[in-house]
């Protein structure tokens, strides 16, 4: 289609679609092919609703917004007949558990039950509630009709008696829509009923007037949402914050732990007497908040600011309600200039026991969130913190620094304890918000020009410029679970992923709307995004936690990737599929490949586990406490028939058991093992590397034989073990295999000990050989030595 889509109806194995311009068309679902176009002419006939009638085959009932009704059969592609209609639009049309009757819900609130055999009306209802739309009939016994309607009720209808059963009043809330979707489940007494307040609700008919009663539902923002973050370590819940002035906990685990803290309210008994579209004490949305876990089961722990207000409220996450405390400032109520002044940005402190509040008067209060007392002013004397308005504020995780910014972009930093000002920075721009990373103390502030400047709040100093990003202002920043990257959302419907230590762009995307918040997981494994105009919340997976990837910098003429919210992700055409494999084939040709070694200077390891060389030296003890106490007894096998003896009585033959005489001796008495023999041809070092390379694959046991094997009373001789000296000797001089060299020395000279002390050519190869070993470990010693020295002195100097 062409233009979008407003109706769909499953039709056997095919699928019919309508468009806003009446054009209808046939699908098949197996080849997914176009099999028939109806034109109608949308100002005579516009499509407003179809169905197809039970029994009557490869035909459609089709209702329009002018009132006629047209019925068509789709495999001749002609008109049958045509109702003259009732002067009203049709709504919606439902076939009835009768043959050949249909319900037909209008504009006018008229509800017909219509004989399409014989053209005549069965039943006619009426609601007074606007339009019908939607409709529904119980299966499960009971002949009862249910309707809904624009302004959010039900109604339920009795067909016997012709006449209204029972009616529920504000199912979902009139101001989006009322009710959107209606359907009963078939033999079951109960419906579900879905709303553009977004909500699902499912209904159970079991009350006495033969009404229905709420079973469960799920339920999401009827606004959208204004700010999300993750909250906890886990990064399994998102606390969202609404324009509907809601407050909800949605899981990433599963949609049974969504609930919802309530809606924002001056005085939360009265708004209990009533509805949530009609509350009179309802507050503004929200749009900020902060949030701490360390005081979540003792106190509020959530502190929120609303549109328009200077007054914040308090949350608590334990007891998933909105709390009693109201937190404003005496002067706000008693000064005139300062009557229109709002709350700006706030925050909770990392011990949970202290929000901070900034406003547009430029203001800054700290208040105990536990008893809403009052705890002092960040201020210049009689002065407020701020000639113009408090664009954030944020507080390190020891609690001793708290970071303010204005409009302006002057950054101030303040004792924690005392409110004293310490330092000021001028950033030369004014700033639009900023954020703080409390593990690595790094603020990111978005700037009015839409560049990003990254702080270092403990030096005080720029670390990072990101010019040329944005186009537009930017909505919001996050960081990643260990600092190392910086997420910036703009309203330009781009999103860039910047690499700190490196100062590059790594990643450009766009999306179809422009994000308003976004938050990284502590995981590290989702990024949470919300949109504008969008109800919903989307994840998105960190793929370099499933794949390697080869970061590079982004150019800055580069065109950004497109993601498109959550659909159908299969890949439908032969083009997309050949698009694909090239991409896969260039990030397969980017990969970095790592050498063996990065330089001979270097002492490199086997990387091995440790299992295979790190109880070399305590094999024989492993042996001993694993050996089984009794050897296995092989158990006695019986016939499935037992042999019997031929007589006039029945007798078992049992035959005496036979000992087993067969001896089991070795047959092979070669000296050597394989090991050993090429060992022994070895002569020059590319001899030397393969053989350790070989020797490197042997498990322990099978090390442990091999070496025992050199001495002569192992089949081997002095001469194989000065070989083996110098097999380690080679890798040493290499600096390869550090740790299973010295894993296999050791082996060897627990083993061969006495003969080694009686050999003087065996001596004289270990001093060559301690000599390699003393220079590889000194140049290590010395590196450690030097990494320990220069960690211990930024350690003091910091602290």
């Amino acid at each position: 289609h062409e233009h979008p889509v407003h109706l769909i109806l499953p039709f056997a194995h095919k699928i019919i679609t309508v468009d806003s311009q009446s054009f209808l068309k046939v699908w098949d679902t197996k080849s997914k092919t176009e099999e028939l176009e109806l034109t109608f002419n949308k100002d005579k006939f516009n499509i407003s609703a179809i169905c197809h009638p039970t029994t009557y085959l490869d035909k459609i009932l089709v209702g329009s917004k002018q009132g006629p009704l047209h019925l068509w059969n789709l495999k001749t592609t002609k008109l049958i007949y045509t109702f003259k209609g009732w002067n009203s639009g049709v709504r919606i049309l439902e076939q009835a558990p009768a043959i050949d009757v249909v319900a037909i819900g209008l504009d006018s609130g008229h509800i017909y039950l219509h004989n399409l055999k014989y053209d005549e009306t069965v039943v006619h209802f009426h609601q007074d509630w606007g339009p019908v739309t939607g409709l529904s009939f119980r299966t499960d016994g009971p002949a009862m009709m249910i309707s809904g309607s624009s302004s959010g009720h039900l109604a339920i209808w009795n067909l016997e008696e012709r006449k209204l059963a029972s009616q529920m009043r504000f199912a979902h809330i009139g101001a989006h829509g009322g009710v959107s979707g209606l359907r009963c489940l078939p033999n079951e007494p109960l419906m579900i009923t879905s709303s553009g307040d977004n909500t699902v609700k499912m209904w159970i008919f079991d009350m006495p007037d033969g009404g229905a009663r709420l079973l469960r539902h799920r339920e999401g923002h009827a606004a959208p949402p204004a700010k999300i973050r993750f909250y906890g370590s886990s990064g399994a819940n998102i606390l969202s914050a609404g324009q509907d002035a809601s407050l909800r906990i949605f899981s990433t685990v599963t949609d049974v732990l969504h609930r919802s803290l309530g809606h924002a309210s001056y005085n939360r008994k009265k708004s209990k007497k009533f509805k949530v579209n009609s509350d009179p004490a309802r507050m503004p949305p929200i749009l900020d908040f902060t949030t701490e876990t360390t005081r979540e089961m003792e106190w509020d722990n959530i502190g929120c600011i609303h549109r328009g207000l200077s007054t914040t409220t308090t949350w608590s996450w334990g007891n998933s309600r909105m709390g009693e405390l109201k937190l404003k400032h005496d002067r706000f109520k008693k000064e005139l200039s300062l009557k229109k002044a709002r709350a700006t940005c706030l925050n909770l402190s990392a011990c949970g026991n202290f929000v901070t509040i900034g406003y547009s008067s430029g203001h800054i209060d700290r208040y105990n969130i536990q008893s809403g007392i009052y705890r002092g002013e960040y201020k210049h004397g009689d002065k407020p913190a701020h000639k113009n308005p408090v664009r954030g504020v944020a507080s390190d995780a020891l609690n001793q620094v708290v970071v303010s910014g204005d409009a302006k972009g002057i950054l101030k930093f303040w004792r924690f304890k005392n409110l004293a000002l310490i330092n000021k920075v001028v950033l030369g721009s004014e700033l639009s918000m900023f954020r703080l990373h409390r593990d690595s103390n790094l603020l990111a502030c978005a700037l009015e020009t839409f560049d990003i400047h990254v702080l270092d709040i403990d030096t005080r100093q720029i670390a990072r410029r990101f010019t040329s990003g944005h186009h537009a202002a930017i909505t919001d920043l996050t960081f990643s679970h260990d600092g190392r990257w910086l997420l910036s959302a703009s309203l330009d419907s781009t999103t860039r992923v910047w690499d700190l230590p490196t100062g590059h762009c790594i990643d450009y995307f766009t999306f179809s709307s422009p994000v308003t918040s976004l938050d990284f997981s502590p995981a590290g494994d989702l990024l949470a995004t919300t949109h504008v105009e969008d109800l919903g919340i989307y994840l998105w997976c960190n793929k370099s936690l499933f794949q390697h990837l080869h970061f590079s910098s982004v150019a800055k003429n580069a065109k950004p990737r497109t993601l498109t919210l959550p659909m159908d992700l299969t890949l439908s055409t032969e083009e997309d599929t050949s698009k694909g494999d090239v991409e896969v084939k260039a990030e397969e040709v980017d990969d970095f490949v790592s050498p063996d070694q990065l330089n001979e200077d270097l002492i490199t390891l086997a990387n091995l586990p440790t299992s295979r060389w790190l109880n070399l030296l305590n094999l024989d003890v492993i042996k001993a406490k694993n050996k089984p106490k009794a050897a296995p007894k092989k158990p006695k096998a019986a016939p499935f028939f037992l042999p019997t003896v031929p007589g006039l009585e029945q007798q078992f033959l049992i035959e005496p058991e036979k000992k087993d005489t067969e001896d089991r001796f070795i047959t092979d008495f070669s000296d050597l093992t394989e090991f050993g023999k090429a060992l022994g041809q070895a002569e020059s070092e590319e001899d030397y590397k393969a053989m350790y390379k070989s020797f490197l694959e042997k498990g322990p046991s099978a090390v442990d034989i091999e070496v025992r094997a050199l001495a002569p009373e192992g089949g081997g001789s002095l001469s194989l073990m000065e070989q083996f000296l110098k097999l380690l000797d080679n890798e040493l001089k290499r600096k390869r295999n550090f740790e299973t060299v010295n894993a296999h020395l050791g082996l060897f000279l627990q083993i061969h000990g006495d003969t080694i002390v009686s050999s003087a050519e065996l001596r004289k190869c270990l001093a060559s050989l301690q000599q390699s070993l003393e220079n590889s470990w000194t140049s290590l010693q010395s590196d450690l030595d030097t990494s320990l020295c220069v960690t211990s002195f930024c350690k003091s100097s910091f602290l």
